[in-house]
């Protein structure tokens, strides 16, 4: 499914019994980030759901052990047929600058051009300077912060990428 991983690790599509491991790391991955409310909105982010109907167009990493090592959740946009969405994304932070993080984004955006679709977007919240930065190297294009974006107080930057220009993703 996804060859080019660093040696001890695996990748498959998710599963909803995978949706309690996710949940388990977010915090210690995100260290903290906004304190409580962000622990908060990082759950509700990541609902059953998207383990049970968007499995296909997910992927989990792990290690040889079984633990949690990455994970990509993204679905093909039924509203807009040229687009695929990256709901939400994560990598261990012991395995930073091992190229997971874009090769789960290879994967997806290999997997969005073979169902046609031509544009990838994304959000992230302003305070997650990693995740602008890590997007920005990718070749996404950021939008200004955009406030209230998912609700009062949820301000979010935006990202868009063209795949047919191909992607800049190196590991």
């Amino acid at each position: 499914m996804i060859d080019d991983l660093p040696a001890g690790l695996t990748a498959r599509h998710l599963a909803e019994e995978d949706h309690l491991r996710v949940l388990a790391v977010l915090d210690t991955w995100w260290d903290g980030l906004k304190g409580e409310a962000g622990s908060t909105e990082r759950a509700l982010l990541l609902p059953r759901l998207y383990f049970q109907h968007f499995a296909t167009t997910s992927f989990l990493v792990e290690h040889h052990g079984g633990e949690v090592a990455a994970f990509l959740v993204g679905f093909m946009s039924p509203t807009a047929p040229g687009t695929a969405y990256v709901h939400f994304a994560g990598v261990d932070p012991a395995l930073h600058g091992h190229g997971i993080g874009s090769t789960l984004y290879r994967a997806f955006f290999a997997l969005a051009r073979s169902h046609g679709r031509r544009h990838v977007h994304c959000v992230t919240s302003p305070e997650n300077i990693a995740s602008r930065a890590f997007h920005t190297r990718l070749g996404f294009t950021a939008s200004a912060v955009k406030p209230d974006y998912d609700g009062p107080g949820l301000d979010r930057v935006a990202f868009t990428i063209d795949l047919s220009t191909g992607p800049t993703v190196t590991p």
